[in-house]
């Protein structure tokens, strides 16, 4: 590995930056809100792209692609779910969620909300919400380090150990001093960055393939099935593929972006923008490993890595039709997409165990200040614990996410769902939707039922188990009246 080579630099160059905007944003920040929530001073456009940047990880540009390169355009349908799912979640969830929050005691997490909502004295909802996020977050978390370390170990050539570290150093760095705030900014640019490598590469090999015909015509001679949108599937294949858009409802990262912006009236923004760019990133990155079946199929001579690992594809292309210091600004939206995903999940592991147990169990009478740097301590934490599982790069990590996605569709998508909907939900309602859809995910997975993805039994019976348990009771007069409150505030201001 040469320290002249253009690659590297930018990559230097790039991670220097987003620790700088870390620093930045150390200024900012004052109190705890500021650190796991930024005040809630999000404006639309930081909003949309960090909501858009936090969900997409390097599946985004490794993952999908790599799929659509070997399987043809019936590997699209998990797009098409996401799409449609994050568009659901906008619309129903994201302005409801941003005063919900804030009349019910300006809860800052997701655990803090469920809490006040349904006034839960026990605390009993408080820590079976925050375990969840602590155990499914910790895997996720180590899956981002995974991916990183995938990505400098075959782009410099380092040891699995060396690329470990260099790759997860720097989202902890900016993480770990800045806070939200960090977070959210470094999304923005990450998102900028990715959609950039998302629209131009597509682009470039289209032209290298010699245009749409001569493009087509390649792929067709490959395999006509490339272009069936129905090729070895079966309708619970597709159901299971499009059921990923339920996991929007109840991610907290990104949950999190709808609970930190400045006002409703940046939600209607935001979500034009968030959904421009992510129907323009899903597009690019299908037209990534569609195209590339037409250039590797021109080009055999160069098909080596691509054929061996089909995530390589975009990896690939980026460094054969590209100058190396493009190539380099290219490969470093892998690292962008990674970066984003990993920042905000330490975050939330951070946030679940300063807010919902250090401040509500051990110091309730903490400092702002105290808290911040506990806050930045479970940061540490965190990461350490999740590189100590990713430090076997044998373990199944990365197999882990849909498990982890599906886990937090169903355990909490329904509870943050109806309870933004539905005044009449009772405290005992949102534990059985949290218990009965966590419980579904794990037994639905381990038997494997029907070939059908976990999160979609998980959340229909999550949803019953609320509608159910929460008709045997009754709200209090307070969580009618603060439901109300917060209702006529969203109508006022949407």
């Amino acid at each position: 590995m040469s320290v002249s080579n253009p690659t590297l630099i930018t990559f230097v160059i790039y991670i220097a930056a987003m620790v700088l905007i870390g620093f930045m944003a150390y200024r900012s920040t004052n109190n705890l809100s500021d650190y796991i929530l930024g005040g809630r001073s999000l404006g639309s456009v930081v909003t949309a792209l960090s909501a858009g940047a936090s969900d997409m990880s390097g599946w985004l540009l490794m993952g999908l692609p790599g799929a659509i390169y070997m399987s043809g355009l019936s590997e699209s349908w998990i797009a098409i779910g996401l799409i449609v799912g994050a568009y659901l979640n906008w619309l129903f969830v994201a302005g409801r969620l941003r005063v919900q929050t804030e009349h019910n005691g300006d809860a800052l997490t997701l655990p803090d909300y469920f809490s006040s909502r349904f006034e839960d004295k026990s605390g009993l909802l408080r820590i079976i919400s925050a375990v969840v996020i602590l155990v499914f977050f910790t895997i996720y978390c180590a899956s981002g380090i995974v991916a990183g370390a995938r990505l400098f170990e075959s782009t410099f050539g380092m040891s699995y150990e060396t690329a470990l570290w260099a790759g997860a150093a720097a989202t902890i760095a900016y993480t770990f001093v800045g806070g939200f705030l960090a977070v959210s900014w470094t999304d923005t640019v990450q998102a900028t960055l990715m959609i950039f490598a998302l629209i131009l590469t597509p682009i470039i090999v289209l032209l290298a393939t010699g245009g749409v015909d001569t493009t087509f015509l390649a792929i067709e001679a490959k395999n006509p099935d490339n272009f069936n949108m129905l090729k070895n599937t079966t309708f619970i294949g597709i159901i299971s593929l499009m059921g990923w858009g339920l996991g929007y409802f109840g991610q907290p990262h990104i949950l999190a972006r709808f609970m930190a912006a400045d006002s409703v009236k940046s939600i209607a923004k935001a979500r034009r923008i968030s959904m421009t760019w992510m129907i323009l990133c899903l597009g690019g990155t299908v037209a990534v490993g569609f195209f590339g079946i037409a250039y590797f199929s021109a080009h055999p001579e160069v098909a080596g890595p691509v054929t061996e690992n089909h995530e390589r594809v975009f990896i690939e292309l980026a460094k054969l039709l590209f100058n190396p210091w493009i190539a380099g600004v290219l490969l470093s939206a892998i690292l962008a997409a990674v970066m984003s995903t990993l920042s905000c999940q330490l975050l939330v592991c951070s946030s679940a165990l300063t807010e919902d147990f250090y401040k509500t169990f051990l110091r309730k009478n903490a400092s702002q200040i105290e808290l911040v740097w506990v806050g930045r301590a479970m940061v540490l934490l965190v990461a350490l614990i999740a590189i100590a599982m990713a430090a076997n790069p044998e373990n199944r990590v990365l197999g882990l996410v849909s498990y982890a996605w599906a886990g937090f569709g169903a355990a909490f998508g329904p509870v943050v769902l109806i309870s933004v909907m539905w005044k009449g939900m009772t405290r005992n309602g949102a534990l059985a939707g949290i218990l009965v859809g966590a419980i579904t995910v794990i037994v639905w997975k381990h038997f494997s039922l029907l070939g059908l993805y976990e999160i979609i039994p998980g959340f229909i019976f999550a949803s019953l188990a609320i509608y159910f348990v929460s008709k045997l009771g009754a709200p209090t007069a307070g969580m009618v009246e603060r439901f109300d409150a917060a209702e006529k505030d969203y109508n006022l201001n949407k």
